[in-house]
């Protein structure tokens, strides 16, 4: 919101020394944020210059240019060239001297052009930053100004005004007005405050000569679209009055542009009291005003030309001929006021909040008044903002208020607020006495009544934003000074830290980050293909949860799997060259059961602390969100040198980055041979821990990737961190060692090509017993020398006592104990 100071003076005691700078100091103090200062960019001597003569001169290019002698209150006049003709000599104009510094910057000096040197410059409203017509230079008898030759121009125009710029947020609509803004200083400052909705109610109510209707077939939350709606009559207005430099001043510095005395007035009311207000051209109205909820494909050409299909929920301005405004949005093309306007109506009113922010955000049409209307307006100024209107229109536009107009007013009622003693010291931390609270309430506008238990508090009427003794608490700190609050930092008690998971989560990061690969968060969206492909093993189809309000409608859908993330991540860098690639990912997925509906459960209002049943109510309505750790491998791992060829990225590599992660973690990760949609055939392994299965490794199937636009093998892993920690359980960080040699044997076992190798080696760890400190597949060889449907594996094992140095013996003896239940378990035999 930009503030002019001479428009905020009029309202409150700003002390003539105080700065912009100082005032928007004051306005922080009650809880708005600086923004910036405006001013008019010019400076120099820009004087009020009268012309004596004018001499027309055609030029070769077809252009006739003024010579003119302008006295500006020297002992000589002036030479000027000016290609303006809107002007006769003896007019008083506008002049900017040599050394003057005009909006661009443009300097002014005295230069030579059209044969003549031209001293200075007649200036129009657009040079002067006024406006952005150029129909000329400005004369000042248009104006209805006649000045002294020689007066200082700028403070003439309004020109040294000067405007702060508050960023007011959304709870606080009633300072979207220098009437909001003016009783906030007074807050501030202690200054005197005169409210300009202070009038004689007599003054406001019409007469009942053209009457409105309200009807609300479709009222949103059980709310009408209009609760005030008062019409005020002018007749025998002239727009084509200028408007005074005053006013256009004003508006400039506020933000707006100057579109005419009508236009202008209606703009200038709603700055300063905060109620939008619509002007109709009273003689192009058929019948009586009706304010209803559109018909369904209803349209109306809205003032911007465009045709536009109205919703059911959209609240219209009509009259006999249909549609003539989208209330609180925009008025119609059809009624708005133009140069040949002579009788005016004049609307306010009071609209609903959500209504119209709907409206706005459906037609995509933000403007001030919607701006204004859903963030609530004082539904004791629409009369005030009527009759302020029919006023300036009387004294600015030549015009006469008649008794015509109607009125239609619902009791204004406002809730109130118990506010029990000694609540707001307790939740601001500040030992405010009664005294203080009653004042600083009472400074806001509110009606306090005391009592044992504390207050009754009723909000004044511009403020909607106060519901609740929480709203109130901070009213009272935000008067009594936001720097008294103290600053308390907590005091974390001892013996905590990261919990076990949080310290596994960022074991496991780190140890993968250290072997090399890049950390790549993404959205946590996807499509429900992409759902259905990477979050089940078969690709069948399972339920995903569908976000209300989606950023992209083709990811609509929260993940089940990070794979679509990770994916989408290699082909973003595929595409801009980058094609080695080692990624990972640690982040939630959303794993909903069938059959279950979720984000049914009511949350509780804000500051309002949920009972035991209540949070295992909101729990029961969220869907599982366990932690995931993918990865992803593609291209090379190892580039191309010399004496040396590239090592593309395959399942071995992947395999090292399941042993990263299990050593980090602290299990004993087991891969067995699987199957699943988005996986090659017969490259996929499922990772199991404990017996449980917890993840999967594999290659992308071709498809996948090609859809992708990836080149070559892509692997991928992907596995249920959180469960992974949890089978680990409480991790010791460091092991004895022992200090006595190992004991190292091979053994290659001959059994049937189906046996999953990973349950072979669970059975030598089954029967070695304690000796056994590791066992390692080293190979896996089917071919010459075996039976058909027979594979021979080769592990390496380790051997190791804590308390002495095995014999080779005691070695052998564990070998073949672990041998013995292979072989009962699948008829393994030693290989010759």
């Amino acid at each position: 919101m930009r503030v002019p100071l001479s428009w905020l003076r009029e309202y409150v005691d700003v002390a003539p020394d105080a700065t912009p700078e100082d005032v928007l100091a004051a306005l922080v103090t009650v809880g708005f944020e600086e923004e910036e200062v405006h001013r008019f960019e010019i400076s120099g001597p820009v004087v009020v210059g009268q012309v004596l003569s004018v001499e027309p001169e055609p030029q070769k290019n077809g252009k006739t240019i003024n010579w003119c002698q302008v006295d500006v209150g020297e002992a000589e006049p002036r030479g000027i060239v000016c290609g303006a003709h809107n002007f006769i000599a003896g007019d008083k104009v506008v002049v900017t001297l040599p050394g003057a510094v005009l909006p661009g910057p443009f300097p002014i000096a005295a230069r030579k052009t059209y044969g003549h040197v031209s001293d200075g410059m007649i200036a129009s409203a657009r040079e002067l930053g006024l406006g952005d017509e150029h129909d000329g230079i400005i004369v000042l008898s248009t104006l209805g100004l006649d000045p002294e030759v020689g007066t200082d121009a700028i403070a003439l125009l309004g020109l040294d005004d000067v405007a702060v710029d508050i960023n007011v947020t959304p709870d606080r609509g009633y300072a979207f007005s220098i009437r909001g803004v003016a009783r906030e200083y007074s807050h501030a400052t202690g200054a005197t405050f005169r409210d300009p909705a202070d009038r004689d109610a007599a003054d406001l109510v019409p007469g009942d000569g053209h009457t409105a209707v309200v009807t609300d077939e479709n009222p949103i939350r059980g709310r009408v679209g209009a609760t005030e709606f008062v019409t005020r009559v002018v007749r025998g207005v002239d727009p084509s009055r200028p408007t005074p430099p005053w006013m256009v001043s004003r508006l400039v510095l506020a933000g707006m542009r100057s579109l005419g005395i009508l236009i202008d007035i209606t703009n200038y009311v709603m700055l300063e009291l905060g109620n939008p207000v619509h002007g109709y051209d009273l003689d192009k109205l058929d019948g009586t005003i009706t304010v209803r909820r559109a018909s369904a494909g209803e349209k109306m050409v809205t003032l911007d030309g465009q045709e536009r299909t109205l919703h059911v929920e959209d609240l219209l301005i009509t009259d006999g001929s249909g549609p003539i405004g989208l209330a609180g949005v925009m008025g119609g093309g059809t009624t708005e006021m133009s140069e040949t306007t002579q009788n005016v109506l004049i609307e306010a009113a009071t609209f609903d909040q959500v209504t119209i922010a709907r409206s706005a955000r459906r037609h995509k049409l933000p403007s001030e008044a919607s701006k204004r209307f859903e963030r609530g307006v004082d539904p004791r100024i629409p009369f005030v903002a009527a009759r302020r209107v029919a006023d300036l229109m009387v004294e600015l536009a030549g015009g006469t208020l008649t008794d015509e107009g109607g009125a239609l007013f619902a009791e204004i009622a406002t809730s109130t607020i118990q506010l029990p003693a000694g609540f707001v010291p307790g939740l601001i931390g500040v030992d405010y006495t009664d005294a203080e609270i009653e004042s600083a309430l009472q400074t806001i506008g509110a009606s306090v009544q005391a009592s044992d238990a504390g207050w009754t508090v009723t909000p004044p009427s511009w403020r909607p934003d106060l519901t609740d003794k929480w709203t109130l608490a901070e009213e009272v700190a935000r008067i009594h000074g936001l720097d008294r609050i103290p600053s308390v930092l907590p005091v974390p008690p001892s013996g905590r830290g990261y919990t076990v998971l949080q310290q596994g989560r960022r074991r496991v990061a780190d140890a993968l980050a250290a072997a090399g690969f890049v950390e790549t968060p993404a959205f946590p969206f996807t499509s429900e293909q992409q759902n259905d492909l990477h979050g089940s093993a078969s690709g069948e189809h399972l339920p995903s949860i569908r976000l209300a309000n989606a950023l992209d409608g083709q990811a609509a859908f929260l993940r089940r799997s990070l794979i679509p993330g990770l994916v989408q991540t290699a082909h973003r860098n595929a595409a801009r060259g980058l094609t080695d690639l080692s990624l990972f990912e640690t982040g939630i997925v959303f794993t909903p059961a069938p059959g279950v509906e979720y984000g049914t459960a009511e949350v509780p209002p804000l500051g309002v602390r949920p009972s035991d049943e209540k949070l295992a109510e909101l729990n029961a309505a969220i869907p599982p969100q366990p932690r995931h750790l993918a990865v992803l491998l593609a291209g090379n791992v190892a580039p191309r040198q010399p004496g040396r060829a590239a090592e593309a990225a395959g399942l071995a590599e992947a395999l090292d980055a399941v042993r990263v992660v299990a050593s980090a973690a602290g299990v004993e990760i087991d891969v067995t041979q699987t199957s699943r949609a988005a996986l090659h055939p017969g490259r996929a392994g499922a990772l199991s821990v404990a017996g449980e299965e917890v993840g999967y490794v594999g290659e992308l199937h071709p498809q996948v990737s090609a859809d992708a636009d990836l080149h070559g093998r892509v692997t991928v892993l992907e596995l249920d961190l959180d469960r992974v920690l949890s089978l680990a359980g409480e991790r010791i960080v460091a092991a004895s060692l022992s200090g006595f040699p190992a004991a190292t044997q091979d053994v290659s076992l001959v059994l049937p090509a189906d046996v999953p190798a990973a349950e072979v080696r669970a059975a030598l760890v089954a029967g070695a017993g304690e000796l056994l400190e590791s066992v390692r597949l080293v190979d896996d060889y089917r071919g010459e020398g075996l039976e058909e449907g027979f594979k021979s594996l080769s592990f390496a094992l380790r051997f190791r006592a804590d308390d002495r140095t095995l014999t080779a013996a005691e070695a052998t003896e564990a070998k073949l104990a672990g041998v013995a239940v292979a072989t009962e378990r699948f008829g393994a035999s030693i290989r010759d």
